[in-house]
């Protein structure tokens, strides 16, 4: 068959722009597959691939090839897939990303390439300010955004003295920041980073204990919230100390930690239980496939694959004219599942931010309930230090 469409080539039976239309268009995913953070990927990666199924195997009308890579929560690991996939693969697009850490390893290597990079994840505040790219479009957030949501609940339920605890990395600073940033009228006494592998938090819970704060807003994302949510209740704190929390307990971790959970609260921007239309066709979608309640992490790739959906339609599969897929991905023609959607002026979304708290849904799961809009048309910290550059 190889022989044959060279020879019809040679002969000008067939074009060479004909023969390329044929071929899918190839798109890389790179999250954490595998390990304690593996739902945390594997969300954004089935969100994905059911949007793709939807389309009958297609984005945009173009059929397309998603090679899904394994970054491990590892730089070094994550640096050798993003090398596969652009110089073997030689994909035009990269999507997921899950971790700061991974994100400030890869962003630069992937949008010097002149490669899009649509993140459904990791926003660390470098990526959304001075190191911004036209190449990279966030679809989930700015990291300090989701903490900036809770720092204001905070600051309207009059919590006076807070305690925070992150893992001590780029999102966990950026988490911090962002809380202390929005959070008024009270005090933080103190700050507590732990090592991002660390398990046991008996140690540090035990301090928190000791100084009796109203409340304690947290960072644990994947395993680490399971960890950490068991252990807070197995030391009897859930008594007397409120949680606040982002990408803690969420749809990726209630699962595991079921009503060991309920009453805490997190900061995000979109909920399963929002009404919208398109929200409400993409949880049932998600659960019949998948047969569970979808995470924020799917809400994020869903509207990644819906981005691209949308421009790559827009170019007609044309994704090597730069300017014009750039200018279409700008635009954010779909309609998202969180509701209104549109990109500020780094390309990270412009948007509502709310409170959940953790609760049973109408059929007795334990899952998240919206009970709070604090910030709305939310533009992150960082936006007015990007001096974004035109292709």
């Amino acid at each position: 068959m190889h022989k044959l469409v060279i020879a019809l080539l040679a002969a000008g039976i067939v074009s060479g722009a004909a023969f390329a239309q044929s071929s899918p268009l190839k798109i890389g995913f790179v999250a954490e597959l595998s390990g304690p953070q593996a739902p945390l990927g594997q969300d954004q990666y089935d969100a994905l691939m059911l949007v793709i199924e939807q389309n009958g195997g297609k984005l945009g009308g173009v059929p397309v090839q998603v090679i899904k890579e394994d970054s491990q929560l590892k730089p070094d690991v994550a640096n050798q897939v993003v090398d596969k996939l652009l110089e073997k693969d030689k994909v035009p697009i990269i999507t997921g990303v899950t971790f700061s850490n991974i994100m400030m390893a890869v962003h630069k290597k992937i949008t010097d390439k002149g490669v899009f990079l649509i993140g459904s994840n990791a926003g660390p505040s470098p990526v959304a300010g001075a190191q911004c790219s036209p190449y990279f479009f966030s679809t989930s957030w700015q990291n300090d955004n989701q903490a900036e949501v809770v720092g204001k609940y905070a600051s309207d339920k009059g919590y006076k003295n807070v305690i925070a605890m992150a893992p001590n990395y780029q999102a966990g600073k950026d988490f911090v920041a962002g809380f202390k940033r929005s959070f008024k009228g009270g005090t933080i006494t103190d700050e507590i980073y732990t090592p991002l592998n660390q398990q046991d938090f008996s140690a540090e819970l035990a301090q928190v204990a000791s100084k009796k704060p109203d409340a304690l807003y947290v960072f644990y994302p994947g395993g680490l919230g399971v960890n950490f949510v068991k252990q807070f209740q197995q030391a009897g704190l859930n008594k007397s100390i409120t949680v606040m929390s982002t990408s803690t307990v969420d749809g990726s971790t209630l699962p595991a930690l079921r009503d060991a959970a309920i009453g805490m609260l997190s900061g995000t921007f979109w909920g399963p239980d929002f009404p919208n239309e398109a929200n409400q066709k993409f949880v049932a979608a998600f659960e019949k496939k998948y047969n569970r309640i979808p995470s924020q992490y799917a809400a994020q790739g869903y509207d990644a694959a819906q981005l691209l959906d949308s421009a790559i339609r827009k170019v007609k599969g044309k994704v090597d004219d730069k300017k014009a897929f750039h200018a279409a991905l700008k635009a954010a023609d779909f309609k998202s599942i969180r509701g209104n959607f549109k990109f500020g002026n780094n390309q990270f979304p412009v948007q509502d931010m709310y409170m959940f708290d953790v609760a049973k849904d109408s059929k007795g799961r334990v899952s998240l309930r919206t009970v709070a809009k604090p910030l709305v048309n939310h533009v992150d910290a960082y936006a007015a230090q990007c001096n974004m550059k035109a292709l």
